[in-house]
């Protein structure tokens, strides 16, 4: 009998999904439960932002990935914030302009994964199906079409930037959001950053980079 550990409560934001990863024999055990829970109420999920809170470090990065195509896929929700229940928080990384920095001088193609954690510079593409992780920034001297995820260890100074910014699953620290699939792409250089609770993404401007 498998044990419910997942809790679903709505609040003020939205709603808070707390998940206990240890009650469960593995993750494909916890995704099952998961569905099963929220097709009960399909419907009331879409356009929502919802909240996680679990273990992330019990959570690879495809596993997560899992999840957030299941989240987004199915149930159509607008956002996503992913909270360590952790006492023992990562350590953050917060270099901005300056720190420890991957540089490739390469082209990032689908099935290849990219985590560092200082700040990671791509000169050349990030095709899609390529994931890229960095404890603070993305900057990608090119198109940028993969899965980023940017201050993954809580940093939420850090920013995104690519030549040209067309990513799938886009991510600071905590907040994940997807491009819409019908959105005109601009041909000029973009930055996507935290402000408030929400990602923006803004033209890049040499005398306003963050």
């Amino acid at each position: 009998m498998i044990r419910d550990g997942i809790t679903i409560k709505g609040n003020k934001e939205g709603l808070n999904v707390i998940i206990n990863i240890n009650s469960f024999k593995d993750f494909d055990e916890m995704l099952e439960t998961f569905i099963e829970k929220l097709s009960k109420g399909k419907r009331f999920y879409k356009g929502c932002t919802l909240k996680i809170t679990t273990q992330l470090r019990e959570i690879d990065e495809r596993n997560t990935r899992r999840l957030k195509d299941v989240l987004f896929d199915e149930f159509l929700i607008k956002d996503c914030i992913f909270e360590d229940s952790d006492e023992k928080k990562n350590k953050v990384f917060n270099g901005i302009y300056e720190g420890r920095t991957k540089f490739l001088r390469r082209t990032i193609r689908s099935g290849q994964i990219i985590r560092y954690s200082g700040n990671v510079v791509i000169v050349g593409d990030a095709n899609p199906g390529s994931e890229i992780y960095a404890g603070g920034n993305i900057i990608v001297f090119g198109v940028l079409r993969g899965d980023v995820h940017a201050g993954f260890s809580g940093n939420e100074k850090a920013i995104i930037a690519a030549l040209r910014l067309e990513p799938k699953i886009l991510q600071i620290s905590n907040r994940i959001s997807r491009a819409p699939e019908d959105d005109s792409k601009p041909d000029y250089p973009e930055v996507a950053r935290l402000k408030g609770d929400s990602i923006i993404v803004e033209p890049y401007s040499p005398n306003k980079f963050i």
